[in-house]
């Protein structure tokens, strides 16, 4: 189970803690040329220059602009340029566009950076307003989501190079941890709370800590694997309309989809690209980058399902979490007395539930203390460009 270090908005730590998040994106992005800051092969994927643009532009934005005495900001036009989806800000540019513009420059965005971090540290030296001191840490678990897109999307956009290229040399995040065969957890019936409860940060769409009713049910204690889910690929899986939802069979056949994402088959082999370039698939390793579809057919195709996100919390504490994002069969949908914050914070999660599913636990790309077992992502059922992956429940 990863680590579940949280940051807390003390006076002693939270510089300490703002310089370690903003560095690690920095060192994401160390292994990158400057050609490799600006396409964007699709509308899911934002350009690393955007990306590290963007999360400066939250604390401008969100924390300087409105808290910072005599505050200058950096650019007028980037407010426009790096907003994401801030109705409440103003206008921006479109998303699928984020890739067109070559100006600012990559080495104009990383003096944006240091300009909005200089200023934030001579703001965090005072003594600052509790809620002042949240949206802080707000905004480094925002950076920290985009330190896992950065990885996610420099995958994605290195994934379309037909020369397979290598992100980093080193240890390769995709092959961590081989999984066994599957044992299950068994749990009885009943009334189970669900939500974050206690001291840290947590997002909103956490709150408030709630009581469900589960029937009895059973959880796998590990991940599918590579191996596992090559028998669904090679028995036809996905020339089989019987495994899938109605959408998800439109989704394979409308993209003649074959395979997980980054899988290739080459001379009778199979391979996977990985941000260690392409590899043979390692038939232990837990599957990655599936989409919800995928998943459930699978789960379909070996007579299980996969778990709601209440039995998956319920049940986080008997199993090893953390490789991959895990689908669950939950709707996102809001918790018991959810309500929304006023103003742009408001904006962060809750107009989102709609048309999503979420996902559980963590991945080996999520940043160091930025996961918990109440922890809700969510994406489209069609995405996989994440490192998600699946564990089965019957």
């Amino acid at each position: 189970m990863p680590a579940t270090h949280q940051q807390k908005s003390t006076p002693e730590d939270l510089t300490q803690i703002y310089s370690s998040v903003r560095q690690r994106t920095e060192a994401i992005c160390a292994p990158l040329e400057t050609e490799d800051y600006i396409p964007q092969p699709t509308v899911d994927v934002s350009p690393p220059k955007w990306n590290i643009a963007h999360t400066t532009w939250f604390f401008e934005e969100m924390i300087l602009k409105p808290f910072a005495e005599n505050y200058r900001e950096f650019n007028p036009h980037f407010s426009f340029l790096f907003n994401s989806y801030y109705n409440s800000v103003g206008t921006r540019t479109a998303r699928d566009n984020r890739g067109d513009l070559s100006r600012p420059t990559v080495k104009e965005v990383f003096q944006y950076r240091k300009f909005v971090d200089e200023k934030m540290l001579e703001l965090l030296e005072r003594e600052l307003p509790k809620e002042v001191r949240k949206l802080v840490a707000l905004g480094l678990n925002h950076e920290q989501q985009h330190q896992e897109l950065l990885l996610t999307d420099i995958k994605y956009t290195f994934g379309c190079n037909p020369t397979f290229p290598v992100y980093y040399a080193g240890e390769i995040l995709e092959e961590r941890g081989e999984t066994a065969l599957n044992e299950f957890a068994e749990f009885a019936g009943g009334i189970y709370k669900i939500g974050f409860e206690g001291d840290g940060f947590c997002f909103d769409n956490e709150l408030a800590r709630h009581r469900v009713y589960l029937q009895d049910f059973t959880i796998a204690k590990t991940l599918v694997t590579n191996g596992e889910y090559l028998e669904f690929v090679e028995e036809g899986g996905y020339a089989d309309f019987r495994h899938w939802h109605a959408e998800g069979w439109d989704w394979v056949n409308q993209n003649e989809i074959n395979a997980p994402l980054y899988w290739r088959k080459i001379d009778g082999e199979w391979f996977q690209f990985t941000l260690g370039g392409l590899r043979k698939l390692n038939p232990k390793n837990p599957i990655c980058h599936v989409s919800f579809y995928e998943a459930a057919a699978f789960a379909e195709w070996k007579n299980r399902r996969l778990p709601t996100e209440f039995e998956w919390e319920t049940a986080s504490g008997e199993f090893e979490w953390g490789l991959r994002w895990e689908w669950t069969n939950s709707a996102y949908l809001p918790y018991p007395h959810f309500k929304r914050a006023k103003g742009a914070i408001g904006e962060y999660n809750g107009k989102f539930m709609i048309n999503q599913m979420v996902l559980r636990g963590a991945s080996v790309a999520t940043s160091f203390g930025h996961s918990r077992s109440t922890y809700r992502n969510f994406f489209h059922p069609p995405l996989r460009w994440q490192f998600t992956g699946i564990r089965l429940a019957k």
